[in-house]
């Protein structure tokens, strides 16, 4: 089965008429879905109690949008009108009592399907053990499972153990676990087996089974080709990212939740969905068999190894392809591994940011100059003793501090070294990026932009920092107090300049 993507702009010819309806679109995985439904032809409309969340969607003037609860019968019966395929991705982790709110959703769900002349539903849920004592996290997600599959449309229920990439809850625990504790001491269910799985690899299952003739009912466990433990896991996540091997020491006394009060306090994930997820590893989630290739064909190259997905959801910050609001990229059809907008505001990784922006009454041109003419004898535009100063601790420690200079004192060019910068691209008369090239505990860049509107010229600065490390963590939160006077008077003197010329 081969995937479908749509050139952005404009919407596929529909295939077969179908309709597909994605209740939980404002989620991770159903964020990711609609694109890709779009993507093979498919008619969607999505139903989310805040359609407000839905605004930077880039897909949101392609699909038909209708606000409703899944709890409420008749917001759900005006959403499955005319609906021939019901993806149900709902999942009230963040409540105390999601585990009832989800059922009375399910029973909700399965009964205005059936009356709505729905042809099939589809579910995500998790890989359930047999033999093992499920979490609550877990047991809720089978149980939900069992009510659609009771129903009389026919039902299939996927279930998928961590998912891998950008914004996937489970995997930004691991993320910011592994990136900022270089030793751990972990309960000994982290060495419980998991078969994870990418979420390239779940979209791919999820569409596959919009067509899936009316006989084909029931679970199938979805995984990825590696078997691995979630200390394994921690390991091989450091290796892809460059860090230093961790230590990680199980004891017998940590419990689920005081792993989580852990989690809590180290990484952004909130607590009411990181309680949960720690719970449920206590539990081995491992493929049962692969029956469904049976039904939906392996991906034409194969399904995607662990590692290899950890690479896909790094790629976009290591690139620097990373989406902000000063974007006005159309991202329909980006890598599902990849960063959203749409993600919530702990996803996507460490990228610590400073962004300022000053509008300026010089015309672009001049402002344009006054960039592509900085470093060198022009200097920094701001607290010369403070760059010099961070120079010579450069070359101390064996950097290259400020002596490179510049080739040309008015024009730069894309791979040129600029003080302790490298020009990383520049797209002339517009944005100049550099990458640091200093000695830090991390990845930096600075990027100077020039835009305009219909109110003028604006120049906009973001200077961005990927921590490697706990060290990386503690240098950006040690420099942070001092950017208001470097970064804003940079903002302030580079605009000043121009307007000055």
């Amino acid at each position: 089965m081969d995937r479908y993507r749509a050139d952005a702009g404009e919407i596929p010819e529909v295939r077969n008429g179908m309709r597909c309806v994605v209740f939980g679109a404002t989620g991770y995985i159903g964020g990711r879905l609609v694109p890709e439904l779009l993507g093979a032809g498919y008619r969607v409309r999505v139903m989310a109690r805040n359609t407000g969340k839905l605004a930077e969607a880039p897909w949101r003037e392609k699909v038909e949008v209708v606000r409703g609860d899944v709890t409420r019968a008749q917001d759900v019966a005006t959403a499955l009108t005319g609906a021939d395929v019901l993806y149900y991705l709902v999942h009230s982790l963040t409540r105390t009592d999601f585990d009832e709110v989800d059922r009375r959703a399910a029973e909700v769900v399965a009964g205005e399907a059936a009356r709505a002349g729905v042809r099939r539903i589809v579910y995500l849920g998790g890989i359930t053990p047999p033999g093992q004592q499920l979490s609550r996290h877990l047991a809720s997600r089978a149980e939900v499972g069992r009510i659609l599959l009771a129903g009389s449309v026919p039902a299939i229920a996927l279930q998928a153990a961590v998912i891998i990439g950008s914004g996937s809850a489970s995997f930004e625990m691991l993320r910011y676990l592994t990136e900022r504790l270089p030793v751990m001491v972990t309960p000994r269910w982290v060495r419980n087996r998991i078969q994870p799985i990418a979420v390239r690899d779940v979209l791919y299952y999820l569409t596959g089974a919009a067509e899936l003739p009316d006989e084909v009912v029931g679970t199938f466990d979805i995984g990825g080709p590696d078997v691995l433990s979630y200390t394994r896991m921690m390991h091989e996540y450091a290796s892809v990212a460059g860090l230093p091997p961790r230590v990680i020491i199980p004891v017998p006394v940590l419990t689920p939740w005081l792993s989580a009060q852990w989690v809590n306090l180290v990484t952004p994930v909130p607590k009411a969905i990181a309680v949960p997820l720690m719970e449920s590893l206590v539990n081995d989630v491992v493929c049962a068999d692969h029956a469904i290739a049976q039904h939906i064909p392996d991906p034409p190259n194969g399904l995607i190894g662990y590692r290899h997905a950890v690479e896909l959801a790094l790629a976009k910050i290591r690139n620097l392809d990373v989406p902000t609001r000063w974007s006005d990229a159309d991202q329909f059809g980006t890598e599902p591994s990849a960063p959203l907008l749409t993600d919530p505001e702990w996803s996507g990784g460490s990228l610590y940011t400073d962004q300022r922006e000053r509008r300026s009454s010089a015309d672009p041109a001049g402002l344009w100059a006054v960039i592509e003419a900085i470093g060198g004898d022009h200097g920094w535009y701001s607290f010369p003793l403070a760059w010099s100063l961070r120079g010579w601790i450069d070359r101390l420690t064996g950097g290259v501090g400020l002596r490179r200079g510049r080739r040309d004192p008015h024009r730069l060019r894309a791979g040129e070294a600029l003080d302790w910068w490298r020009v990383e691209r520049i797209e002339r008369p517009h944005v100049l990026l550099l990458r640091a090239e200093m000695r830090l505990p991390g990845r930096a860049w600075l990027e100077l932009r020039v835009d305009q509107d219909e109110d003028g010229t604006i120049y906009r600065q973001r200077a961005l920092f990927e921590p490697r490390g706990l060290a990386g963590h503690l240098y950006w939160k040690a420099i942070s107090p001092f950017h208001a006077i470097v970064f804003g008077g940079m903002t302030r003197n580079i605009t000043g300049a121009a307007e000055a010329a």
